[in-house]
Order: C-alpha cells, then structure tokens, then sequence
C-alpha cells in the first residue's frame, strides 16, 4: 500500500534548523515548484531517491528521546501525502509535534480539497509555506529562506479560524 511507503531524497535524524527543537528531518523526494535557487534541487526529480516504510521511519525516530518532533521537507512533502499523514500521526502518539515545509501556500493547499492532502494538514502543527523566491532571500529569517515564507502555527489557527504566524 502506498501509505505504507515513501520515497525519499535522505533523512537528517538530529537536526536544529529544520524547525523548533531537535528534530528528526524526512526529505522527500520529488517536487513540482522547481524554485530557482532552491536549496534542495537534488530533490526535484520523482524518480530518484530510495524507498524506505513508514514503520521503519517511525521505529528510527524513536530511538532518540531528545527529540523535540519530526520535519518533513522535501521535495514538496504534499506530493506524498498518504504516507506523510500516516507517519506524522504515529509520532503525535509520542507526544512529540509535526512541522511541514511546502512550496504550495496554506490557501493553495485548502483549495486542492484533496483528502489526502487535508489529513497531512490535520496532523500538521508548524506548516511553512510558500515557494522560496530568490529575490527576497533573507538569511537572517529563523526556518524558512525568503520573506514571503511563513511559518505558521496550525493548531492556533485552526483554533482561530484565521492565520495565526509562529512567533517563537
């Protein structure tokens, strides 16, 4: 089943640039944006990387008690959203949190009315959006590469009904 699995461009398993905290970093493999200047273009191609189960993933997580959450980046992680949601809610049964890099917008990604998709936002509590654009890099931003980026905190902006940015 291909919940079960993901393709993948590599993982960083303790990482403090990836989010808050010491995280466990998923870069996916593949993607859409093809960004100019993109940080990560080994990933765009959908046919590379390796395959790697979800169950497998999740048991190497664990094994790393400091770890704050785990990041999925890419690659466009909503290429593959399935697998992603499955496993995000495996490490919100640690107690542990989800934050999401994409290059779609949080707007974009309501307007697919994907199932899929929406079950990956659900299991999301940091989702950084938008696509990186090089004229307005900015390497003094904390997570996220030029200022059109946000970094925004799912859980209150559910609870808000409105788009609520990550402060911290």
């Amino acid at each position: 089943m291909e919940a079960d699995f993901l393709r993948l461009a590599g993982i960083v398993e303790e990482s403090i640039v990836d989010g808050h905290g010491f995280r466990y970093t998923v870069f996916v493999q593949g993607c859409p944006h093809h960004c100019p200047g993109c940080h990560n273009p080994q990933t765009h191609a959908f046919s590379g990387g390796t395959m790697r189960s979800v169950d497998d993933i999740f048991s190497d997580f664990c094994k790393n008690p400091l770890l704050k959450g785990i990041t999925f980046s890419g690659g466009e992680p909503f290429c593959q959203p399935e697998a992603l949601a499955h496993l995000a809610s495996l490490v919100h049964t640690t107690g542990k949190d989800v934050t999401v890099y994409t290059g779609y917008t949080w707007e974009e990604l309501l307007a697919m009315q994907q199932p899929e998709v929406d079950r990956l936002l659900a299991q999301t509590d940091i989702l950084i959006d938008g696509p990186f654009r090089a004229e307005e890099k900015d390497l003094t931003l904390r997570f996220r590469g030029s200022r059109n980026q946000r970094v925004i905190d799912l859980n209150r902006t559910r609870l808000a009904g409105t788009i609520v940015l990550d402060c911290e």
